[in-house]
C-alpha cells in the first residue's frame, strides 16, 4: 500500500520538482550571465603568466613535477567587493590541486561577479574539471572570510572538498572519487578569470589577500615558499606580444611565513 501511494505522489509531483529545478537553475545562470562559467587549468603564455590564472602554484619541480604526490591544499581569502556598473564580469578565487602542468582541477572557491544588469553577484561553488562545477547553497557576501581545503584520501583514492564561511558558520563539504587522468602533481592558490567558451572579462575585484596557504607533498606539509618544493607566481595577461595588458598580478609572498600574498585587479 505504501508503494503504491508514493507511485501516485511521486507521479503526480514529479512534473512540479522538474519545473522547480530548472527555475532555480535558470535563476542562477541568469545572475551570473553565463550559461556554463568553468575554472580552467593555467593557460600558459610564457613563464609564470597566462591569461586566466594569477596567484601561486607549488610543485616538486616546475619543469619536471612528480606525479601523485599532493595530497592536501588549504587557503583562506576574504571575498572581494567588484566594482559595480560593468556588465558580465567575472572573477573566481579559489584552493585547489592540479592544473598548473596538466588537464584536471580538483578546486573549491567563491566568485564575485557582476551580472548583465552590472549588478554584484557573489556565490560559492566547487569543480572537479573537466566536469562542470558545482554552485552551492551559501549565502556569500564581500568582506566574508573564507576557508577552504582540498585533500585527498589514498586509501579509498576519494578528494574532500571543503569551504567555510567563517564570517558565518556555514560550511559545505563533499567527497568526490578520483579518476585516472588525475594526476596530484601541483597545488595552488588562485585567482581566475573563467571561460565561457573562451576566457571572460574580469571583474574588478581590487585586491584579494589569500593567507594561511599551506601544502601537502609526499606527506611534508608546508606553506608555498617551503624549501620541499618551487613555486611560481602568476600574473595573469591579456593580449600578446608589444600589446600585453596586465590583468592582475601576485604580491611578493611574505618573508616571515611564506603563506600570505595579495592578487591585486589592474585590467578587465
Amino acid at each position: 500500500m505504501c508503494d503504491v501511494f508514493l507511485g501516485r505522489f511521486m507521479k503526480k509531483y514529479a512534473f512540479a520538482i522538474v519545473v522547480l529545478a530548472t527555475v532555480l537553475i535558470s535563476t542562477l545562470f541568469a545572475s551570473t550571465s553565463a550559461s556554463i562559467v568553468v575554472n580552467d587549468p593555467r593557460i600558459r603564455i610564457g613563464n609564470s603568466a597566462s591569461s586566466n590564472w594569477s596567484g601561486y602554484a607549488v610543485q616538486t619541480s616546475l619543469t619536471n613535477p612528480t606525479n601523485g604526490v599532493v595530497s592536501d591544499v588549504k587557503g583562506s581569502w576574504t571575498v572581494p567587493a567588484v566594482t559595480s556598473g560593468a556588465k558580465n564580469t567575472y572573477s573566481s578565487f579559489w584552493v585547489g590541486i592540479d592544473g598548473y602542468s596538466d588537464g584536471t582541477v580538483e578546486q573549491i572557491g567563491t566568485d564575485s561577479d557582476t551580472n548583465n544588469k552590472g549588478q554584484p553577484v557573489y556565490y560559492a561553488w566547487y569543480e572537479m574539471y573537466p566536469a562542470y562545477p558545482v554552485y552551492l547553497n551559501l549565502i556569500i557576501q564581500p568582506n566574508d572570510v573564507i576557508t577552504a581545503e582540498v585533500s585527498y584520501d589514498s586509501i579509498q583514492s576519494k578528494f574532500t572538498l571543503t569551504i567555510t564561511d567563517t564570517s558565518t558558520g556555514a560550511t559545505f563539504v563533499t567527497t568526490q572519487p578520483s579518476s585516472s587522468s588525475i594526476q596530484r602533481s601541483s597545488a595552488e592558490w588562485i585567482a581566475e578569470a573563467p571561460s565561457s567558451g573562451r576566457v571572460l572579462p574580469l571583474a574588478n575585484f581590487d585586491t584579494v589577500a589569500f593567507t594561511g596557504c599551506s601544502a601537502t607533498i609526499s606527506g611534508h606539509t608546508g606553506s608555498i615558499s617551503d624549501s620541499n618544493w618551487q613555486y611560481d607566481a602568476i600574473t595573469m595577461v591579456g593580449g600578446a606580444g608589444k600589446h600585453t595588458t596586465i590583468k592582475a598580478a601576485p604580491s611578493p609572498l611574505d618573508s616571515a611565513t611564506g603563506s600570505i600574498f595579495s592578487v591585486t585587479w589592474y585590467h578587465k
